[in-house]
């Protein structure tokens, strides 16, 4: 078990104003693996007097010597790719080999984006006889979640340090361990005191005194859409910037027109794909809408992959789904998967209880359930975990309002034998990214939502300027 019993502010490890600490739990094992300071709001404002502080040199210093601060941090990331991979893996229940790819390697590369954007972001335009300024927002709260831990931390701290703001980072607690890792890199790269400030904790303290805190002048945060709430709210009294990128419930449009092995390809891939880091992904493509008379091939494709996944150790060669982060989100899903027999929808794979033979470990089997109808609960409602529902539909035109008629808009997916076409029925679908015909993920594209799916964008140029205040001088 690791211990650690320091936060970091103003360049330096100190003692949190606390005494209580965290446990952090092995996904796998169950056991404690680490303890972490339950931090207070007294900590949250010496980090945030150390970020204002700290914010006129560093957002006045070279657009080179920041990026170099951020290239700096990335190869440093991938120096400790394993160190850092298996302990997101240890946290979160992902696969090993996927933890270096996505929890380490795109946090990588949204730190040598980020230092790219430093350098080459136009950040003046004259219009007119106005001069018109991009200029760093301030001190931002980084409030981030337990899922896809470092890489949320990279999206908001990365770009928000190169484009000369300050920071306050409040990771989950409960996959907090990444974030230290980070700190001691971004303490060896020598970066000023006062730039970067860790506090962990809980929400309802450190997050609460983040959102609150009057020497903070934007909040950037991602977690479920009840959350996000609290922290507009919070923030409102302050009258700061905030960006949120919250919970989703996407739809995979799967297009009438295709042949057997498209559509077989099609509801193959989407149905793996909805069991990525055990289904603890907010853009996960939980709803596949298939058209009404190709329902019973969808099923028996579709309960041939869950049934066929590998459930078990992330560190075992061949495993294709861990377990969930914590038991409480284990119950949580088992919960939802109660709640869909309840409701009526016909049950194709998997089910309640764990894995046979995974009895120690918050193991949860891939389900995948059919007939399911829009208003469900399991349709409705995110569920953050191994779980498929498949919507049947009559006419591209009841699928576009089944996609819509969600109260989240984070992502989506269309697959049609004509790529047109499925473009023209993705600009119909009212979310932030739609993939079309399997196009891969764009770690350097906009990320965010529509509706309460979340305020504002991540990763790339426009993650970037979401950091950034926009001045006129009349001229």
């Amino acid at each position: 078990m690791t211990t650690y019993d320091k936060i970091y502010i103003n360049g330096q490890w100190v003692a949190s104003e606390g005494t209580k600490t965290i446990s952090v739990f092995d996904s796998i094992t169950e056991q404690v693996m680490a303890t972490i300071p339950e931090g207070t709001a007294g900590d949250v404002n010496k980090a945030a007097a150390a970020a204002k502080a700290a914010f006129p040199s560093w957002s006045t210093l070279p657009k080179a010597d920041r990026a170099k601060y951020m290239n700096a941090i990335a190869g440093a990331l991938g120096a400790r790719m394993d160190e850092i991979a298996s302990a997101i893996s240890r946290e979160t229940g992902m696969s090993k080999p996927l933890s270096n790819m996505i929890q380490v390697g795109i946090p990588m590369n949204s730190f040598a984006q980020a230092a790219i954007l430093a350098e080459s972001f136009d950040f003046e335009k004259e219009i007119g006889t106005s001069l018109v300024v991009r200029e760093p927002i301030g001190v931002v709260g980084c409030i981030t979640p337990w899922n896809y831990p470092l890489h949320q931390i990279a999206a908001k701290v990365a770009f928000a340090m190169a484009a000369g703001c300050t920071v306050v980072l409040k990771p989950s607690e409960v996959a907090p361990i990444d974030a230290f890792m980070l700190a001691e890199i971004i303490h060896e790269a020598g970066l000023p005191a006062g730039v970067f400030n860790l506090v962990t904790g809980t929400g309802p303290v450190v997050g609460e005194a983040i959102s609150a805190s009057p020497d903070i002048d934007m909040v950037s945060f991602t977690g479920s859409t009840r959350a996000g709430k609290m922290v507009m709210q919070t923030s409102a009294d302050t009258i700061k910037k905030v960006a949120l990128e919250l919970g989703g419930k996407s739809a995979n449009i799967i297009c009438e027109d295709l042949d057997a092995e498209t559509f077989a390809k099609a509801v193959m891939g989407g149905t793996g794909q909805a069991f990525l880091n055990s289904g603890q992904t907010c853009s996960l493509l939980s709803r596949m809408l298939v058209p009404r008379s190709r329902l019973a091939e969808a099923e028996g494709l579709a309960a041939a992959v869950a049934n066929g996944i590998k459930v078990g150790d992330p560190f075992a060669e061949g495993t294709n789904v861990g377990p969930l982060a914590s038991a409480a989100q284990r119950d949580r899903v088992l919960g939802y998967i109660n709640k869909g027999i309840e409701e009526g929808a016909k049950l194709i794979a998997g089910g309640p209880g764990a894995p046979e033979g995974l009895d120690t470990g918050y193991y949860v089997k891939p389900t995948v359930f059919s007939e399911v109808t829009n208003n469900m609960t399991i349709a409705q409602e995110e569920i953050f975990g191994p779980v498929l529902s498949i919507i049947p539909y009559d006419g591209i035109d009841n699928a576009v309002d089944i996609a819509n008629d969600s109260p989240y808009g984070l992502a989506g997916a269309v697959f049609a034998a004509d790529k047109e076409t499925g473009i023209a029925i993705a600009r119909r679908i009212r979310t932030g990214q739609v993939t079309v015909n399997g196009g891969a993920f764009n770690p350097n594209a906009p990320f965010g939502g529509y509706k309460q799916s979340g305020v504002g964008r991540e990763l790339g140029v426009y993650g970037f300027e979401e950091f950034l205040e926009i001045k006129s001088l009349q001229l």
